[in-house]
Parts: C-alpha cells; sequence; structure tokens
C-alpha cells in the first residue's frame, strides 16, 4: 500500500505535466497556424496588388501595400494583423503581431526602406507573434502563473518574370509557374497600350505593327514595368484596361478569322468588336481533358465548361516550345464567341450582357468609372450576385477573393496560325480582373499582373512551380 501511495504521486505528477506539456504544445501549433495563415494572405494581398509587375518601385507604391501601419498605408500589413488577430491561441487572441519584411542582404525591415531595386523581385514577408500568460493547470502548483509561446512564419511571393534575375538560381535559369486554372484565352505577345519606342498609347499591332511585347522572350522579364492608374498605361502594363475580342468573325458557325495571327488593337469594322485599345485572342485547344469546378449554370460545351470552371494544368505549360516537347495548342475549327459571352456571364455572375458600363450583378473594381481604378492598391467590391453574399457579406464590401480574378496564356505570335489546331509556344501569363463581357463574346479586362517564363530557346528552363494564381504565394524557410 505504502509503495502504491508513493506510485500514485508520481504517477499523478506525470499526467499533470502531460496535460501541461500537451496544453502548450497545442497552443504551439494553433500560433504557427496564425502564423502561416497571416503570411500568406498578406503574400496574397502584394500578389494581386502587382507589386511584381513594378519590381523598382518606378509608381513609388510599395509603401501603399507593404508599408508601415499607420492606418491609410501598408495594406499587407494590416490584412496580416487583422488574421493573426482572427485566431484563438490558447483561448485568446495574440500579443501584438509584427510584420516585417525582407529583400536582397535586408531582412525584417518596413519595404519602403528596402533596396528601390529589390524587394518588387521576389518579395518576402515574415509575421512573428506571441501569446503572453497562457494558462495551465497543474504547473500553478509549483508558483508558475503563465507561460509565453510564439510563433514565426514566412512566405514569398514569387514572380518568375525575375527569377532568371534574382541572385539565387544559377544564372539563365529561369523556373515558369503553371498555374492550375487557366481560361482558355491564348493572348498574343503584344502590349495594346505601349509602342516599341516606349511611348504609351494605342499602338499599331501585327507583324508589321509597333506594338512593345508584354513579357522579354530572351529572359521573361516584364517589358513595360510599372503601375498605371485610370485603365491607360501611363505608368506600366498593371492596371491597364482593354478589350479581349475573340479572332473569329460573329458567324454562328465554325470560326472564320478576322485576323491571323492574333494581335493588338485590330479593327475590320464588323460590328461585332470592342476596342481599341484591345488584344485579339485565340481559343486554346480543351480537347477532351475534364475541366474542374464547373459551376451548375453550364450548357455542357466544353470550351465554355473550361472558361466557367478550371482546364488541366497540362495544357498550359510555360517555356516549352513545340520543337523541345511541348504540348500547348491553339484550335481554329470552334466559334469561341458564344461560348465566351455564356462562360463568362456564369463565371462572374454578370446578370445583363447589354450593359458593360456598371455591373449587374457581377463583382467590379474600383469606381467611378468600371475598371479603371482612379486609386491604388486596386480594391474589388462584391457585387450584387457574388456567392460571397451566403457568408454575411453585403453588396458593395471590399473583397480579395472573386471568380472575376483569371489568368490567361500569352504566346509567341511568331508562330502562324494556319487553321485546325496549332501549337504554339506560352511564354507567359497575365492575371486579368474581368469587368463585362458583351453578347458576342468581348471581355473587358484590366491586367493586375503579368507572369513571363521566356521561349525556352536561349534560356535555361527549370522545374515550374505548380500553384493556382501565376504569381504563387508559399511559405518558405528564411535563408
Amino acid at each position: 500500500m505504502v509503495l502504491v501511495a508513493l506510485a500514485m504521486v508520481a504517477i499523478i505528477a506525470m499526467a499533470a505535466l502531460s496535460i501541461d506539456v500537451i496544453t502548450l504544445y497545442l497552443a504551439k501549433q494553433e500560433a504557427q497556424r496564425s502564423a502561416d495563415a497571416a503570411a500568406l494572405a498578406a503574400g496574397k494581398v502584394i500578389a494581386l496588388s502587382g507589386i511584381t509587375g513594378d519590381p523598382n518601385n518606378g509608381s513609388g507604391n510599395w509603401g501603399v501595400v507593404c508599408g508601415p501601419d499607420d492606418g491609410t498605408n501598408g495594406l499587407a500589413t494590416r490584412v496580416a494583423k487583422a488574421v493573426a488577430n482572427q485566431n484563438q491561441i490558447g483561448g485568446g487572441p495574440s500579443t501584438s503581431p509584427t510584420v516585417t519584411y525582407s529583400s536582397g542582404g535586408t531582412r525584417n525591415a518596413d519595404c519602403t526602406a528596402l533596396s528601390s531595386t529589390g524587394f518588387g523581385v521576389n518579395p518576402i514577408i515574415t509575421v512573428q507573434l506571441s501569446r503572453a500568460g497562457l494558462p495551465t493547470f497543474f504547473s500553478r502548483i509549483w508558483g508558475n502563473t503563465g507561460n509565453t509561446i510564439s510563433a514565426t512564419s514566412t512566405a514569398e511571393v514569387f514572380n518568375p518574370s525575375n527569377s532568371g534575375t534574382s541572385g539565387s538560381l544559377p544564372t539563365g535559369t529561369i523556373i515558369p509557374v503553371q498555374p492550375r486554372c487557366v481560361k482558355p484565352w491564348v493572348v498574343p505577345n503584344q502590349d495594346p497600350l505601349h509602342n516599341t519606342s516606349g511611348g504609351v498609347g494605342i499602338c499599331t499591332g501585327g507583324a508589321t505593327g509597333n506594338c512593345a511585347k508584354i513579357v522579354n522572350l530572351t529572359d521573361g522579364s516584364i517589358v513595360n514595368k510599372g503601375i498605371s492608374l485610370s485603365g491607360t498605361g501611363a505608368g506600366g502594363i498593371i492596371g491597364e484596361t482593354f478589350w479581349l475580342n475573340p479572332i473569329c468573325r460573329y458567324t454562328g458557325g465554325s470560326c472564320t478569322t478576322r485576323v491571323n495571327p492574333p494581335q493588338a488593337n485590330y479593327n475590320n469594322n464588323s460590328g461585332f468588336m470592342r476596342g481599341p485599345p484591345n488584344l485579339i485572342f485565340a481559343p486554346g485547344q480543351v480537347g477532351t481533358t475534364p475541366v474542374i469546378g464547373v459551376p451548375s449554370c453550364t450548357s455542357g460545351d466544353q470550351f465554355e465548361e473550361a472558361i466557367e470552371g478550371c482546364d488541366q494544368p497540362t495544357n498550359y505549360s510555360c517555356g516549352l516550345p513545340p520543337t523541345s516537347g511541348g504540348t500547348n495548342a491553339v484550335e481554329l475549327s470552334l466559334n469561341p464567341d458564344v461560348p465566351t459571352a455564356n462562360g463568362v456571364s456564369c463565371l462572374i455572375h454578370q446578370a445583363s450582357g447589354g450593359d458593360i458600363t456598371e455591373p449587374t450583378g457581377q463583382d467590379y473594381l474600383s469606381t467611378p468609372t468600371m475598371g479603371q481604378p482612379t486609386s491604388y492598391p486596386f480594391q474589388i467590391f462584391s457585387g450584387s450576385a457574388s456567392p460571397l453574399l451566403s457568408a454575411g457579406l453585403t453588396s458593395g464590401s471590399p473583397i480579395s477573393v472573386s471568380t472575376s480574378i483569371v489568368s490567361l496564356p500569352i504566346y509567341d505570335e511568331s508562330t502562324p496560325l494556319t487553321g485546325g489546331v496549332t501549337q504554339v509556344t506560352f511564354v507567359g501569363f497575365l492575371q486579368v480582373f474581368i469587368n463585362a463581357v458583351d453578347p458576342y463574346g468581348n471581355v473587358s479586362v484590366t491586367v493586375l499582373n503579368v507572369a513571363g517564363c521566356s521561349n525556352g530557346v536561349s534560356t535555361l528552363v527549370g522545374t515550374a512551380v505548380v500553384a493556382n494564381s501565376p504569381v504563387p504565394v508559399r511559405l518558405i524557410t528564411p535563408p
């Protein structure tokens, strides 16, 4: 009995200690999840802001997105803190989470203090948080009235356009991105609002025209870096607003091409085209590959389903020409006009194709003119038919997730489209916000970001990063 009594003391002490240790262990896990979520949320804000399309801070807007949290600046900082404070740690909120940024050899600083040529390449965000006074049960017997746990998480906003010059990769190596969700509108590598002389304004598209490239074919970098307001392109490609016009004439039958190859700012006065500024897109080959995430409003057309849902990422490998095993292709045996009009209306919840100047249910960029935001960072608002309203939001609420945010492949238009199925080289991706679509499949878009990967001819192309966005956000281990 004496031995049992003595053993019971040890057993109870060990049980008490294990309960407190498990409590601290679970709180540590909760803290780490909170820090991870906060870092990823800040990274998502940066990715959608287009900062990586302005790697030299030519617009002077870095501080607006990731500067000090003073109530007006530092959107990413405020979002990270809000996410961290929403997550409970041991039954309570974290204590004063801190958000810092890094680039090059400078770490854990305000982004406005970083090098003017460094942060916009592949921004790194670090979130540190702690929870003091964590309650324990039995260790109070020995006078321990509270414990403090902490967690740190680091996320990177990776843009392949700059990976070849980041300094962390072998010389000349580019890591492309293979987005999981791409819409089958293949656009030419032509910027409709910049010419080859660096001038801003509507250029002349086509093989003999003077439109500048969107991405550099040698190293995958963005040609016209920077952020523009009012959709003009005056500060760079991020923020440009233009129309995507189908390459087919609106005949109701098979595709009859308007122009070959697709180009910027083409208008044959057919009455079924919008712009300029515009880009003529060719339909990507969907084939029999199943699509995912197709909503209930689909009509069953494969091309339309690829717009409403997600085509398989294997159809969109960046930087790999057909001569090196690339299988990307466009298909001119179908007419994309009506499927595009129906698919976009279903995707973004637009009620009326006849009204393209104001939202009729779809989410929208900041006003007064739809799709031409006059202030930065660009703000997205929920439409009256947004699925987010079911979660308790009201129409017109600021949001960061929208079905109107899509990715499009950019192809090297030096490859002529001969009709039927033609294999092409994808040299990058455009991330755009869909403002509206008309009944003829013309789609108004605003550029949110650009990701290039060269054409793989003179540049080494590494293993692709598979992600939902062409500018993915990922957790990393800091060097």
